[in-house]
Formats: structure tokens, sequence, C-alpha cells
């Protein structure tokens, strides 16, 4: 038993990385009541970890590399748990938010080195007991996270969800320390210059911006003066990302990302995927938990086991499929996976009407569950067999990158369709369509329905469920659009390579000291923030 206290280290981490994304989704509309916070600030508290994580997923990876794996994990482990206090006593939403994008930079340090901890510590038939064991928990922490955050928050306060991470994050420091070995470092005079910080600033600036801009454009419009800066801030500093990297990558440096590797049509074409796949399945999660608590008025533990189906379906698909599909060429199980997910969205979106109940969603979200289950196993796998092995770690660490920014810019997008929507249907119906829809998008669905005069409550209601079900079939057919894309997208340009890892070797995808994890978890969150992840 002492030879796995190691692996207990490494799960409690990974477990509290990822149901802190699915857990807060549940939470969303008491914060909103509590903080009194408008749809911005809760697409923000999502987005803000889910940028945070994709942004310096691949930095972490490298400062890993240089100042050891245990160290990463450990501080990251305690940044994580400081900012989880943070949010457990966030005044605003301002402050929440900030707290979220730090609970991200501990979250990159956990997601960037739990799987070489893992590497390192086991051999063998072990790491591919330990892998295993990991990948499940991951799968429960995303399954887990809709009931718990429900339980905490409806019996507690949704300052809980946040809370209750700083014991295990305690207890999993104090093991770390205690049964994970120090691996070795990088000497002093070799780790100058070895850290790609322009290409983290760059990179971070440029998603930052345009996911503001995305949100922003719910509120102001395509054409206000601040999402069209916005987006303008957002091009120039991707340019700067692309020279930044060209150029370090000339001079003989290391890259946060070599974008040679894009002109790769299986890596291209991986990376288009992963990102298609996080934001088609996951991107509407928040829009659906606020329908299921504001417009049906559900509680948050009845609203998180509404939310479950996906995340059990892509567990128990994962677990039963998760040795065979292996064996195939990864575009199989990647683009045959997200094509499902594009059913399950269509699905939802012919069950989504004014009259829709929870029980409408189980079959549409069951679909999309067994895709994400399928697809997401062999993710890192088939980007690092897309590389030459040298680029291996990198390639894992973009997968994970990819998936983060995915989510964030699903979250946004799709806001900002529901948001539209909305207004366009409450246009001419009520005094000013903006604000009404601004406030339903934020949960304030029986607001609007109470301040109706007395006898018009009944319409009002009507007339919110109406206005809610078309915003989320438009949202709903976004989904799909999008993971159809990414579906056909994979299908068309992934091949097999002779780079390629034997299928199903525990650990193959990942060496020692990469930034990402050897097997990807099948979970329903991941960082998402779930990673988490």
């Amino acid at each position: 038993m002492r030879k796995w206290w190691p692996l207990v280290a490494v799960c409690l981490g990974a477990f509290i990385l990822l149901v802190d994304v699915t857990i807060v989704n549940v939470a969303l509309p008491q914060m909103a009541e509590a903080l009194d916070a408008p749809f911005s600030s809760l697409q923000w508290v999502v987005d803000a970890y889910a940028l945070s994580l994709a942004a310096l997923l691949l930095a972490a990876g490298s400062i890993a590399d240089l100042f050891g794996h245990r160290k990463l994990y450990v501080s990251g482990l305690a940044l994580f748990a400081l900012a989880s206090l943070a949010c457990g006593l966030a005044p605003n939403a301002g402050v929440l938010v900030a707290a979220r994008a730090v609970q991200g930079a501990g979250g990159a340090a956990m997601f960037a080195t739990s799987a070489a901890l893992l590497g390192a510590t086991y051999h063998g038939r072990d790491r591919g007991t330990a892998f295993g064991i990991w990948g499940a928990v991951n799968g429960a922490a995303a399954a887990t996270g809709p009931i718990l955050g429900g339980l905490l928050t409806e019996h507690i306060g949704w300052q809980a969800i946040f809370l209750v991470n700083l014991p295990i994050a305690a207890v999993a420091v104090l093991l770390t320390l205690r049964v994970v070995r120090a691996d070795r470092t990088a000497r002093p005079q070799a780790r100058t210059g070895r850290v790609d910080v322009p290409g983290a600033v760059t990179f971070t600036l440029a998603a930052a911006a345009v996911t503001y801009g995305l949100i922003r454009s719910a509120e102001t419009g395509w054409t206000s003066p601040t999402v069209m800066i916005s987006f303008a801030v957002a091009a120039a500093s991707l340019i700067a990302f692309v020279l930044v990297e060209t150029r370090l990558g000339r001079r003989g440096g290391q890259p946060m990302l070599d974008l040679a590797l894009l002109r790769r049509p299986s890596f291209a074409g991986l990376m288009g995927g992963a990102l298609l796949l996080q934001g088609g399945a996951f991107g509407c999660l928040v829009l659906v938990s606020l329908w299921l608590q504001s417009v049906l008025g559900l509680g948050p533990v009845e609203g998180g086991l509404a939310l479950t189906p996906m995340a059990v379906v892509s567990f128990l698909v994962a677990a039963i499929a998760g040795r065979h599909i292996q064996r195939l060429a990864p575009r199989l199980p990647i683009g045959v996976g997200l094509l499902l997910i594009a059913v399950g969205m269509y699905l939802l979106y012919d069950a989504m009407s004014a009259d829709a109940t929870a029980s409408s969603l189980v079959i549409g979200l069951a679909v999309c569950g067994a895709g994400v289950g399928l697809a997401t196993p062999v993710l890192v796998s088939a980007a690092t067999g897309s590389v030459p092995p040298q680029r291996m770690g990198m390639a894992a660490g973009a997968v994970n990158t990819f998936r983060q920014l995915g989510m964030t810019l699903a979250i946004a997008v799709l806001g900002a369709v529901f948001t539209h929507t909305a207004q366009k249907r409450l246009s001419g119906l009520v005094p000013d369509a903006h604000d009404a829809a601004s406030a339903l998008a934020g949960g304030q669905a029986q607001r609007l329905i109470a301040a109706a005069p007395h006898g018009g409550r009944a319409e009002a209601g009507e007339l919110v469920h109406r206005v809610f079900a078309d915003g989320m079939q438009d949202v709903f057919l976004c989904s799909a659009a999008a993971a159809a894309v990414g579906g056909l997208l994979v299908l068309a340009l992934v091949r097999p390579t002779p780079t390629q890892p034997a299928p199903g070797a525990p650990g193959a995808a990942e060496p020692a000291g990469s930034a990402g994890p050897a097997e990807e978890p099948a979970s329903a969150e991941e960082p998402v923030t779930t990673g988490r992840q």
C-alpha cells in the first residue's frame, strides 16, 4: 500500500483541479444573486479560470523542467488553495474573477506536472495501474462536481464550493512533500532564457482581449468602440506572438509553441479538434445551468443532477471502450466522437422549447457524453504521435492549451449569441429589450416575472420561458455546428504517423518533464479549468 501514496497525492490535486470547473456552473445563479453580478461577470467567473489555465499551461511545463516537477506541483497546490480562500471570501464579482484567474495559474502548475510525477514514480505494470486510477479519478471528479456543487450551495452557500478545496489541498501538499521524491532540475547556469515569457505574455493578451471583446459585444454591440479596440488588441497581440515564437525558434531557443508544427496537417487538425471539442461540448453548460435554476426554478442539487448524464456517460464510455479505441487510428474515435457531440447538441436543440423540462435534456446530454468519452482519451497520444519525438511534450501541452482556450472562447461566443437572440425576441414586447435580455442571461428570470403587473405575471412567465428557449436553441445549434466542423476537420486532416507511440502504452504520450498528461482522462470538464481538465 505504501507505494501508492504518491498516486494518492497526485489524485487529490487532480480531483480539486477538475471538480472546481463543473462545481462552479451549478452555483452561478446563487453567485449572481448574492453579488448582484451581471451575466458578463458570471462568464468571467468561468472564463478567467480557463483562460489563465490555457495561457500558462505550456509555460508551466517549461518552469517544471527547470526547477522540478514536485516543487512546482506543491507550489501550484498552495497557490490554488490561497486563491480558493480568496474566492470564498470575495465581497464582489471583481474580486471573485481575479481570484479565479489566480486559481487557474495554480491549476496550470498542477496540470503540467501531475502526469510527469506519476511517470517518474511508477514503472512497468504499476505505471499502467497508476495512470488508469488517475484517469478514473479525473472522470469521477467531473461526474460528481455538479452534485457536490449543488449540495454545498444549497445547504451551506456558494462560498463552500471554493472553501472545500482548502483541507484537500493541505493534505495533498503534506502528502506530496512526504512521499513523492524530488526530481532533478536544470543547473542554474542552464536556466537562463529557457522560459518563453514574451510568448506567454502575448498569447495571454491575445486570448484575453478577444474574450473580453466577445463578452462586451453582448452588452454594447459588435461595432462599439470598446469591442473594436479589444479585437484590434487581440489581432496585434496575436501577430506579436507569431513573430516572437518564430524568431525564438530560428535562434535555437525554446518557444512556448513551435509554430512549424501547425504546418503538419495532422497536428493542425488535432489542435482544431481539441479547441472545438471543448467549446462544442461544454461551452453551453453555463447557460443550461441558468435555465435549469432561474427559469425552471430547480434547486442547486436538482440542477446539478440534471447535468450529470454527460459526465457519467463520458466516464462509462471511456472506461469500457478505452483500451479498444487505443488500437484504432486516432482520427476515428476523435472524429466520430466530435460528430456524436454534434448529434447530441442537435438533439438538445430539438428538445428545447417553452415547455421543456430537465428530463428533456437527458438524451442529448448522454449522446454528447458518449462523444466526449470516445474522443478525449486519445487526444494527447494522437497529438504526440503527430510530431517528432523531441516535440512530444510540447504537443501534449498544446492539446490542453487549445482545449481550455476552446472552453473560454465558447462561453463568450455562446453568451453573445444567447443575449442577441433574447434581445431580438423581446424587442417590442418590453420597454427595454437590452436590459431584459441581459437580466435573463444573468439568471434573473424570476425577477423579471415578479416585476410584471400582478395580472400579467402568468403571461410574463410564458414569455420568459419562450425567449430563453429560443436563445438556448441558437446556442445548441452553434455548439452542434462547431462540433461537426471539428469532427470533419479531424477526419480529413489527421493521418497515422510513424512516430505515433504504441497504442495503449501507459505514459507513451508523455515523456517525463513534458507539459501535459500522458493519457488524457475522459472527463466532462476539464479544466476546465478541468483543466480539469
